[in-house]
């Protein structure tokens, strides 16, 4: 059997601008891709939930599937394991007899302790490892990664007053030779959601996972529905699906590359207009970068719950108000309506997500960790980095210049969801209730809760906490922490 180079594919599914994938066809080897859904990334975590639940696992389903399709394209088999990956691998390269495993560099320490093992499973099998999941590759950036700024803001500025161009985005390979797979070494199924240990979904997936969908999303927000052009006026709306660009599913899956959206909105600046919209954009792709840079940076304090400031904040414990906030049943219609929609789809808006981490954090002075692993449990865009990142942000021990920032969750309803529309589409018991009592519920006296058909406390949970006065206590024990706004 002639010997072939093995591409091994984590959270980046996709075929174009991918490099180790380029790199592999130039070897002049066969070229067979991998996949394997381990099981430890379906476990359940000491918190009582998964690490991965339905939603995230379905949009993974979908786009390995999408990905054998367009590898297949390329007449590269998709090899697809469900089992531990270092056995698996090394099953793999006794019996294709792989000659090079090619990859993307993953930084994560769980990543990094699974492609120790698998190096050791493969002896002198040498791996080749590329960036692709940030704009600017690290070697481009104006400073060491010991260096990296202590905020975004003093970030962008350094990358802006550069002018650094970011690398075009490379074309799929031709098609070639892929390696052919032996009778007895079945290419493998895409494991079912019981196979992985979950439920199955009670609707069709709000978002397709794959490559495929990513670009017409991506063609259809910009070019399309002409979407782009407004994406700063409305990329703070929680319900309607064009509010924003919802480009995360695939960029933090790796179906989507950030260079073939940076790409997209240039060409959108050149053929109608560059205007504060088009940069917004380019202003998100950036967080993602610098959240990355952070993690490269801080390597597992972005896990500690002390943070990367280091602070012995005290966070709680209070098991019947995680239940409440997960189930959304606080009794702020807000934070509810947010981790209702989370729940049923896998998704939460950005406004939505920092309105109910700062509930979290800053009301019922809850262990960060354990919502930020709720997130990666149930978010289809889940990004190590950036999901870790914004939590420290928002819990007052990341890179924020005001330590304490506390959102009213009451006000911010009032302020980006003036009608109550996002709260009646998510909270069904509140239909009816007019502004302003759908913003505050529990302000409502017997009679109009006897005019409007809702009873709070019954209905409608009652408050778990005292929006105020649970506000000024977290104050208080972040001053006694020494960090203060």
């Amino acid at each position: 059997m002639e010997r072939c180079a093995l591409v091994w594919f984590r959270n980046d599914l996709r075929v174009h601008d991918h490099k180790p994938l380029l790199r592999a066809f130039q070897s002049g080897r066969p070229v067979i891709g991998i996949y394997v859904f381990d099981p430890h990334d379906y476990r359940d975590l000491s918190y009582g939930f998964k690490k991965t639940d339905r939603h995230r696992a379905q949009f993974i389903r979908e786009s390995i599937q999408d990905l054998r399709d367009n590898l297949s394209s390329l007449n590269v088999p998709l090899l697809i394991r469900h089992g531990s990956t270092p056995a698996e691998l090394s099953k793999i390269a006794g019996e294709m007899k792989v000659d090079a495993v090619y990859m993307h560099e993953e930084f994560g320490s769980e990543e990094q302790a699974v492609e120790k093992r698998v190096r050791e499973q493969l002896g002198d099998v040498p791996f080749y490892i590329d960036h692709g999941h940030n704009l600017y590759p690290p070697e481009d950036l104006p400073f060491a990664m010991e260096d990296v700024p202590d905020t975004f803001s003093q970030f962008r500025k350094r990358i802006e007053k550069r002018r650094l161009s970011a690398p075009a985005a490379l074309s799929p390979p031709p098609a070639l030779d892929g390696a052919s797979v032996p009778p007895a070494l079945e290419e493998g199924p895409v494991p079912s959601l019981k196979e992985l240990g979950l439920e199955e979904l009670d609707l069709p997936p709000r978002y397709p996972g794959g490559s495929t969908h990513a670009r017409e999303r991506l063609i259809e927000y910009i070019f399309t529905k002409d979407r782009l052009k407004v994406y700063k006026e409305t990329r703070n709306g929680m319900l309607h699906e064009d509010d924003s660009s919802k480009f995360s599913p695939y960029l933090a899956n790796g179906c989507l590359s950030p260079r073939i959206v940076y790409e997209q909105i240039k060409k959108y600046e050149e053929t109608y207009e560059k205007n504060k919209s088009t940069y917004m954009l380019y202003f998100e792709l950036l967080w993602r970068d610098y959240f990355h840079l952070v993690h490269r940076r801080f390597g597992d304090q972005i896990f500690y719950s002390t943070g990367i400031s280091g602070t012995p904040i005290p966070w709680h414990e209070n098991e019947k108000h995680l239940q409440a906030w997960m189930n959304g049943e606080t009794g702020y219609p807000l934070v509810d309506a947010g981790m209702r929609e989370l729940k049923q789809t896998g998704f939460l808006s950005n406004r939505a997500r920092q309105n109910v981490a700062s509930f979290f954090t800053k009301n019922l002075g809850l262990d960060w960790r354990i919502g930020a692993a709720w997130f990666e449990s149930q978010l289809v865009d889940y990004d190590v980095s950036s999901n870790y990142g914004n939590w420290l942000y928002i819990a007052g021990v990341g890179n924020d210049a005001v330590p304490f920032r506390a959102f009213n969750v009451e006000k911010q309803s009032q302020d980006y969801d003036p009608d109550g529309e996002y709260l009646r589409y998510w909270l069904p018991e509140l239909r009816d209730l007019p502004a302003p009592w759908i913003h505050r519920p529990r302000d409502m006296g017997m009679i109009e809760q006897e005019q409007y058909g809702v009873v709070i406390g019954e209905d409608y949970p009652l408050p778990i906490v005292d929006l105020y006065e649970s506000m000024q206590a977290r104050k208080k024990e972040f001053a006694d922490a020494g960090r203060t706004s």
